[in-house]
């Protein structure tokens, strides 16, 4: 078997995996070289510059995920459309390098009018399929653009997008809940329940996010507990677009700490959660090699 290594490169940082025969992890890199901190684009050079020593075996393999395919990454990659598994990926796969360096192309999805898309994330869930033993299920992967994807047979066959992250930046810096909030506070877990609760009453978020204004000029919120609180409101927000009947099972697969606010949240809800982090994307890389 190929040597195999495996490289998130997004938007910010980019993180690389050197893979054993069995898919364990030898070693790992990471750089904050995201595709938009690319010294003059160029994208090979960083790449050589990083993982150049792991490609000098000649069976080497490289697997590149994440926006490094995108249209202002190295190479753009076109999406493959859903249903999709790790099959079709590994039949679309972009080769920079015939047999040794492929982009890994993401997702696509039409709903009616409105298309979505993702890269990076479907590696994830490919991978946390193989950790978990599940070839169905439903996935969320919280971030600045969390993606909530429907897996049936082993293969994604919808998903969406919500700009919880993106809002919660806006809201908590640019807007005037920014006068009211402790943006280092640590998680206040009784807040953020009482921000998704609120949320699931179904007022709206814009309505809703005045309202931890309002609480905070009486004094009802202090500013720790209102970050907390517009986490909820926001989080809470998300899970209401979701079928989740009690009983139900959730795969998380981020930074625990975003999974963490999703499964208290869904645990208020009666949902069941199972967590993963970064070695669902390296799991991810070795089934579509494979």
């Amino acid at each position: 078997m190929s040597h195999l290594i495996a490289v998130d490169w997004g938007t910010s940082s980019l993180r690389g995996a050197r893979l054993d025969a069995a898919g364990n992890v030898l070693e790992e890199k990471s750089a904050p070289l995201g595709i938009l901190n690319v010294p003059n684009g160029d994208f090979a050079g960083v790449f050589a510059s990083l993982f150049s020593d792991w490609m000098k075996p000649a069976d080497s393999v490289c697997l590149i995920s994440g926006m490094a395919g995108s249209r202002q990454g190295w190479v753009e990659a076109p999406y493959v459309a859903c249903p999709a598994g790790p099959e079709e990926l590994q039949r679309h796969l972009h080769w920079i390098e015939p047999g040794r360096i492929a982009l890994v192309p993401g997702l696509s999805d039409e709903q009616g009018e409105v298309p979505d898309v993702m890269r990076g994330e479907e590696v994830q869930i490919f991978g946390a399929m193989r950790l978990a033993g599940l070839t169905d299920g439903l996935f969320v992967l919280p971030g600045t653009h969390s993606k909530w994807a429907t897996v049936r047979g082993g293969r994604v066959t919808g998903f969406r997008t919500y700009m919880t992250g993106e809002f919660y930046g806006l809201l908590s810096q640019h807007s005037i809940l920014a006068r009211t909030l402790d943006a280092e506070a640590p998680l206040d877990e009784a807040m953020f329940l009482r921000g998704v609760a609120r949320a699931g009453e179904g007022e709206g978020l814009l309505h809703n996010a005045f309202g931890a204004r309002a609480l905070a000029l009486f004094g009802r919120l202090s500013p720790p507990q209102s970050t907390s609180y517009l986490s909820g409101l926001l989080i809470g927000e998300e899970l209401r677009g979701q079928d989740l009947p009690a009983g139900r099972e959730v795969i998380a697969i981020g930074a625990p700490a975003l999974t963490v606010r999703y499964a208290l949240a869904l645990e208020q809800r009666g949902v069941r959660v199972r967590c993963f982090g970064a070695e669902a994307t390296w799991a991810g890389v070795r089934a579509i090699q494979q």
